[in-house]
């Protein structure tokens, strides 16, 4: 099928034409129509499929003009840096259309964004946050809001999110077509969906627990965090890690990773994560896109939805403890049917983590050799030093030194209790009685 067959309308196609797409992928097509029909739908799609345009197509298509002020449709995403990549997207398919849209999230002056608002708009495109903080101003009003997008609405729940999620849907009108999209559906997201679609139609592209078949994953087991740090130098070192994308747990992670580089490595090193400024993300952003840098190394918040061009291999330094959060790090290669790599150095203790991942995939990743020059250290950080004050430290050791909570007593202990219970706290009753008197 081609995008001529979906029946869009000439600006869009035009547009579709300068971009160079030809052909819609399959969850645009799936979705199409009933987006059309104005049905609530939950689209699930492995990331790197196309699932932003399978939302905006039918909106820009139906998206008639009109002078109100207040927004008509609303795209609510997780992140700042997701609401720039859609914004760039509504850039494109809109050049030959007249559509008011915006973007507003946290982390920039709100009185510029009451301007924004305030002007009018077609299209709202906002990160929970800050959309109802200017909704709690009163200048922001959702009563004409005919369609809601929700991109990866199981992030928002994770960022802590869900108050002002509820509050939102609350003070929507009831009439209204929802739409949802993710790579992942959780139990908490399932809830979510009952209790504010309507009868949603489900379309499933591919399981969601599959990842993209093109990407070659491996896991490399290591002891420690330094061995980790070693690691990522020897593999950087293979001309072949062209465009790396590094993935950790946190802000101070990913920080301490790029000072352990070798020096030959940090000049064409960043990282991102929220204690970043925006200007500085989206500039880092920016450069990793035009490949000015070969390695980014980053929280997850660039795993949702981020659409990076080229990425040559994605390095889980920490392995996610969520299954579905593997899925949307490893997605980010192995885009537009371009093969991908994906690696995982994992610690004994991240183990379990990658047990639950392979579960859910149903597929094991594959163990690989460690390099033989990589250097295996034995310093341990704080966090790896295991404290011997820790009471679940103690009870390990006890059962270790006793050979397990179960076993057959010694001969010594084997005695037999005579008398009563009753009998023995009267005997000492009398005792302190007597000791008493005396």
């Amino acid at each position: 099928m081609t995008f001529d067959e979906l029946n869009i309308s000439k600006p869009l196609l035009k547009a579709i034409e300068d971009i160079g797409f030809i052909n819609p992928t399959p969850v645009q097509e799936k979705t199409f129509s009933v987006i059309m029909s104005g049905r609530d739908v939950v689209g699930v799609a492995q990331t790197g499929t196309g699932k932003t345009f399978a939302y905006l197509l039918p909106i820009l298509k139906q998206l008639t003009y009109s002078e109100q002020r207040h927004p008509r449709v609303l795209i609510l995403v997780p992140t700042r840096e997701l609401v720039i990549q859609i914004i760039g997207e509504l850039d494109k398919l809109t050049e030959y259309m007249t559509v008011r849209y915006a973007g507003i999230y946290g982390g920039t002056n709100i009185n510029t964004q009451k301007k924004v608002v305030y002007a009018g708009l077609d299209i709202l495109v906002a990160a929970p946050g800050r959309l109802y903080d200017l909704t709690m101003t009163g200048l922001l009003r959702l009563k004409n809001i005919q369609k809601v997008v929700i991109d990866e609405v199981d992030e928002m729940l994770n960022l802590g999110f869900r108050p002002q999620l509820m509050s939102i849907f609350e003070i929507l009108p009831k009439k209204r077509q929802n739409l949802m999209f993710s790579a992942t559906l959780t139990p908490e997201v399932e809830t979510f969906i009952n209790n504010f679609f309507t009868s949603p139609l489900k379309i499933e592209i591919a399981s969601h627990g599959t990842p993209i078949n093109k990407i070659l994953q491996s896991v490399y087991r290591v002891p420690n965090y330094n061995t980790k740090i070693n690691l990522l130098n020897l593999l950087l070192k293979d001309k072949a890690f062209e465009k790396v994308l590094v993935f950790v747990s946190g802000k101070r992670i990913a920080d301490r990773v790029i000072e352990s580089l070798l020096p030959e490595f940090k000049e064409e090193s960043a990282a991102i994560h929220s204690n970043k400024s925006q200007n500085l993300r989206i500039k880092t952003l920016e450069r990793f896109h035009k490949s000015e840098l070969r390695l980014l190394v980053a929280t997850d918040i660039a795993a949702r939805g981020l659409d990076i061009s080229d990425v040559s291999h994605v390095i889980n330094f920490s392995i996610p403890e969520t299954p579905g959060d593997y899925i949307h790090r490893i997605g980010r290669t192995g885009r537009a049917d371009k093969p991908g790599k994906a690696i995982s150095f994992i610690t004994e203790k991240e183990t379990d983590f990658l047990i639950q991942i392979e579960e859910m995939m149903q597929k094991s990743v594959p163990v690989k050799n460690l390099p033989e020059n990589l250097k295996i250290s034995s310093v341990l950080t704080e966090s790896e030093k295991v404290n011997l004050y820790d009471k679940n430290y103690l009870k390990v050791r006890h059962l270790q030194e006793t050979k397990g909570a179960f076993q057959n007593k010694k001969e010594k202990n084997k005695k037999i209790n005579s008398g009563s219970p009753s009998k023995k706290r009267k005997r000492n009753k009398k005792k302190i009685k007597r000791s008493g008197k005396r």
